[in-house]
């Protein structure tokens, strides 16, 4: 069941009147390094370049940037990820504590904590430009495990929902925590949410490896291309072609998860709400030219999961 409003409509991207509900978020936590570069475009570039522009480093990871939109809706976030154990793991835990998130992180001695760089070069036309992502290789995220996760049990078990994502799918070990995080879900009755990522998982792995999450969601974000390609079908031009996808859905993913797929011109500008045979609706997600793109899909989804639980 859905609200007769969409999430943009209500509660709407700015956080919710009432903070309701209790979300646990397993996933990446480390420190990231932003910055656009307005004036280069990285295709241009043949040769050395100094830029000057506004950069920053923070606590950042899918765990943390998910909790840092969340408690603008949820009465209790809790974080599970593994970090390493360095000078920026007081930063991490510090962040935590400035949103008003509760900390499970997991430390493993003596290893770094994961860095990722990104950068966007200048924007092209009205779109936010090319992104990219460098993340370092065998982040403590890959080494997060079942005894991790048992030790965390009660958040989960208290939680209405567990919001889970993709990157923990990469690595054996943290693939094993996060079905144990889904069967202590499972046990307790607190729903649970993934999030289809990376982008470009089809690539990276099988889609035997990815389906299980699938089949064991209540709720699946994903961009519309990415799932397309994971079953093998072709990427979806526009609205018309994507209403073709959800018929394999229905036939390639046992269970019935509510589908929240995004598309677009950049794929945020719109989602499909689908349940097997049932077209919920679609709506528009707010973004446009001039909205910052960073942070927005941690914006909608938070969004979209307490709309999702005030339905009922």
């Amino acid at each position: 069941m859905t609200p007769p409003r969409s999430p943009a409509e209500w509660p709407g991207l700015d956080g919710a009147a009432e903070r309701r509900f209790a979300l646990f978020v397993v996933g990446d936590a480390g420190i990231e390094v932003r910055a656009s570069l307005p004036d280069v475009r990285f295709a241009d570039l043949d040769a050395d370049r100094l830029a000057y522009a506004p950069a920053r480093a923070m606590a950042a990871g899918t765990a943390v940037n998910l909790a840092r939109c969340a408690t603008g809706y949820f009465r209790r976030v809790g974080v599970l990820a593994k970090i390493g154990d360095d000078d920026y793991t007081d930063v991490i835990r510090r962040e935590l504590r400035r949103i008003g998130a509760d900390d499970h992180l997991r430390v493993e001695p003596g290893v770094p904590n994961g860095v990722s760089v990104m950068l966007r070069d200048r924007p092209r036309g009205d779109g936010p430009g090319v992104r990219l992502l460098v993340v370092q290789d065998e982040p403590p995220a890959r080494r997060l495990t079942a005894e991790d996760v048992r030790a965390a049990a009660h958040g989960i078990e208290h939680a209405n929902v567990l919001a889970i994502d993709g990157y923990a799918l990469l690595s054996p070990v943290s693939r094993a925590a996060l079905r144990e995080a889904v069967r202590t879900a499972r046990a307790a009755g607190t729903r649970v949410a993934f999030d289809l990522v990376p982008h470009d998982i089809d690539a990276r792995l099988p889609v035997s490896d990815v389906l299980p999450m699938l089949e064991a969601a209540d709720l699946v974000i994903s961009e519309a291309h990415t799932l397309a390609r994971l079953l093998g079908r072709p990427a979806p031009a526009g609205g018309n072609e994507l209403r073709g996808l959800l018929p394999v859905l229905d036939r390639d993913v046992r269970n019935r998860p509510l589908w929240l797929l995004r598309f677009g011109a950049t794929s945020l500008e719109q989602v499909l709400a689908y349940e097997r045979g049932r077209l919920l609706m679609e709506y528009p997600t707010g973004y446009t030219p001039g909205v910052r793109r960073a942070g927005f899909g941690d914006r909608m989804a938070a969004c979209e999961l307490y709309w999702w639980l005030s339905a009922g």
